[in-house]
This record gives C-alpha cells, structure tokens and sequence, in this order.
C-alpha cells in the first residue's frame, strides 16, 4: 500500500492525516497501539510542518506498507532547520515532537537544508491483529504451499 497526500500548512489538516493514515493501517489490520504510536508521531511531524517550515503553500506526507513495516515521509518546503533555531524551536517544550517520536517509533531521521525544507523519515515495524487481512492471506499461502 503507498499513498501520497498534499496538504495545506493549517492545523486543520492533520486530524485529516491522522484519519487517513489510521484508517488505511487499520483497514490491513495493524493491531491498535501501533496504529496509535504511528499517528502520534505522524502528528508530531506535522505539527512541526505546520508550525515551522515558515514557507507558505502546502506540505506533503508520502507513505508506505511493505515487508511488515510502515515508513512516512513528512516534507515542507519551508527555509530549513538551523543550528539554534533546531534547539530552541523544535526542541523546546512546544517542540519536544522529536523526543516523542523517537519514542513511539523504530527509526527516525531528519533531512533539512537551507531553503529546500525538512523531511521527516519516520518507520515502524508493525503488529498486526489475529483477525488481520494479513495474516489471513499469509496462513492461505502457508496451507496451500504445505
């Protein structure tokens, strides 16, 4: 599954990612926790897009299920991160996303440049429910291959 959504930069448009993104890892069957700490984190990237990029126009979240894990990429097209403006803004208490993030999944990195914008990785390997699309399709190849 990938899909790719452009989004005006306004707090309006997360709680849509957050549906989209929810709905679509719920549909395959990812178990709810998981779910949860991807949409935090997804959120928190974000947020950080919407409040930081200081560019205007729209920022971009591409994704991704493959091999049992879901990867994000969070782009704007804002100035980009800079050495005191990463500590004091994004790290701050209106910024501790980063540190969230970190938390809630398996890999994150953060590519900035100077008036090319931010891109957030975010990736997470998946747990699935017992009911799952996923597994049901995995035990039919199991049976069949026996």
């Amino acid at each position: 599954m990938r899909f790719s959504l452009a989004l005006p930069r306004e707090a309006l448009s997360i709680p849509v990612i957050r549906r989209v993104v929810g709905d679509a890892l719920r549909g395959l069957g990812v178990a709810e926790d998981c779910v949860e700490d991807i949409l935090v984190a997804t959120s928190e990237a974000c947020t950080n897009a919407v409040q930081h990029a200081r560019a205007s126009g729209n920022y971009e979240v591409v994704g991704y299920v493959d091999d049992g894990a879901c990867m994000l990429k969070i782009m704007d097209w804002g100035r980009g991160l800079r050495g005191a403006e990463e500590d004091r803004g994004m790290l701050s208490e209106s910024g501790r996303g980063i540190r969230i993030m970190r938390a809630l999944v398996d890999d994150l990195s953060i590519d900035s440049s100077p008036e090319r914008g931010t891109v957030v990785h975010l990736r997470k390997r998946l747990t699935w429910r017992d009911e799952s699309l996923v597994r049901r399709l995995d035990r039919r190849l199991m049976h069949s291959a026996g």
